[in-house]
């Protein structure tokens, strides 16, 4: 059967509204970087950026870990199997938030003493949930964007259909800070939250996504022929032979650190320079400015992967010199914009031409997502050495500048014989 004969126009939509699921619930975990900043680690010292920063390390630390896992299922159990497996392990995570949030409240005394700090154990199980919750969105990333990528609907290219993924990502991530706040917080500060307060949103969540999982049982979406060896083929050679790949997941580690570490960390330099009343506006309007920039690239049809890819790394490097210069985050909020498109661009780039090895290209692929662990931790780390985060970062300027390589000479393929 061809690709052609299949209409995949409600197993698109399916992937949209689960790339929403996504966005959603990756804000939501760092935007609880701020409360647990000011409730759990208050005795921690000078160490709090860097503690609380732990908390997105540990999300996106479950990418290089469990992306193979994610590529293995779908060639065991198939797309749809592997998202329904994916969406359970998502409850499981929410279950040990609220775990977390019990925990602590139920033993206000129960601490792990090193040197003069005191560390809630309540603040370990947070950190446990979010690498179980992150392991959730690697898995069903694994499955969402080759689908994307591959799964045919008239009058779109692939990078427009990741696009408009990307705009349902970004929906939940601009709704996230004032869902968070608003409701969740009742509009409270972030500097005057309980952590009481997270109990019954953890487990309506949780409830949600279980829902979910089970509404998709009787959905039926096929697999799109072309991404995955058939059962039983063994693949000639490795995938991290395509050097186009290979440098396309350096590129996304570049990317997804840069990305995170505005959305995480500009609430934190916010509240440094005593914007803490609008820091959760800052971050929305960071990924409102991906939302509309997603809107805009859903439909350029005409415009390459390559040249929006350079254009927006021009610009986002402009506007944080600019942001640095000032030592303004209202600047860095609008790098949104520049960085709406990047994933969509580097993910298409990444596996042109690779037909049966796509599927086992996602699960490497999710590998690069690891720099949103790593790099707002090291800029946590930067921030505490340097008494603030105005001069870290720098270090984002130069991921910027590694996508730019890339999107000019890094994507190209070498040889025609890389890809046979």
């Amino acid at each position: 059967m061809s690709n052609k004969q299949v209409n995949y126009v409600w197993p698109f939509i399916t992937m949209v509204f689960l790339f929403l699921v996504v966005g959603f619930l990756t804000t939501a975990n760092t935007q609880f970087q701020g409360p647990l900043k000011e409730t759990l680690l208050a005795e921690v010292g000078d160490l709090k950026n860097t503690f609380a920063t732990l908390i997105t390390f540990a999300w996106f630390l479950a990418y290089p870990i469990c992306g193979r896992t994610g590529a293995r299922w779908v060639q065991k159990v198939g797309y749809k199997g592997t998202l329904i497996r994916g969406l359970f392990v998502m409850a499981a995570g929410l279950g040990m938030f609220f775990l977390s949030s019990w925990f602590t409240v139920t033993f206000q005394n129960s601490f792990l003493t090193v040197n003069s700090y005191r560390i809630p154990w309540g603040f370990f199980i947070f950190l446990i949930g979010s690498f179980v919750t992150g392991a959730s969105a690697t898995i069903l990333q694994v499955v969402i964007n080759p689908y994307l990528t591959a799964c045919t609907v008239r009058g779109t290219q692939a990078i427009q259909r990741l696009a408009i993924g990307g705009t349902a990502n970004s929906v939940g991530t601009t709704i996230d800070p004032y869902f968070v706040t608003g409701i969740v917080f009742g509009g409270l500060s972030m500097t005057g939250i309980q952590i009481g307060q997270l109990m019954m949103p953890f487990l309506a969540l949780m409830a949600v996504i279980l829902v979910i999982a089970l509404g998709l049982i009787p959905v039926t979406l096929p697999n799109v022929e072309g991404t995955r060896a058939d059962k039983g083929e063994k693949l000639e050679k490795s995938v991290w032979s395509f050097r186009h790949l290979s440098l396309g997941v350096l590129s996304i580690f570049f990317y997804v650190g840069a990305e995170v570490c505005i959305g995480a960390n500009i609430n934190l330099y916010a509240i440094e320079l005593d914007y803490a009343s609008q820091a959760a506006l800052m971050a929305t309007i960071y990924w409102g400015g991906m939302l509309i920039g997603r809107l805009i690239g859903s439909s350029l049809a005409t415009i390459s992967p390559r040249t929006q890819l350079t254009v927006t790394t021009v610009a986002a490097t402009v506007l944080l010199i600019a942001a640095i210069a000032l030592n303004n985050p209202w600047i860095l909020a609008a790098v949104g914009l520049c960085h709406s498109i990047m994933w969509g661009a580097i993910f298409t780039l990444a596996v042109t031409g690779l037909g049966k090895y796509t599927s086992v290209a996602a699960g490497v692929f999710m590998i690069g997502v690891v720099g949103g662990a790593i790099f707002p931790l090291l800029q946590g780390i930067i921030a505490d050495l340097l008494n603030g985060w105005r001069w870290s970062w720098i270090m984002i300027i130069a991921g910027e500048l590694y996508m730019l390589y890339y999107a000019r000479i890094g994507s190209r393929i070498q040889t025609k014989n890389e890809l046979t």
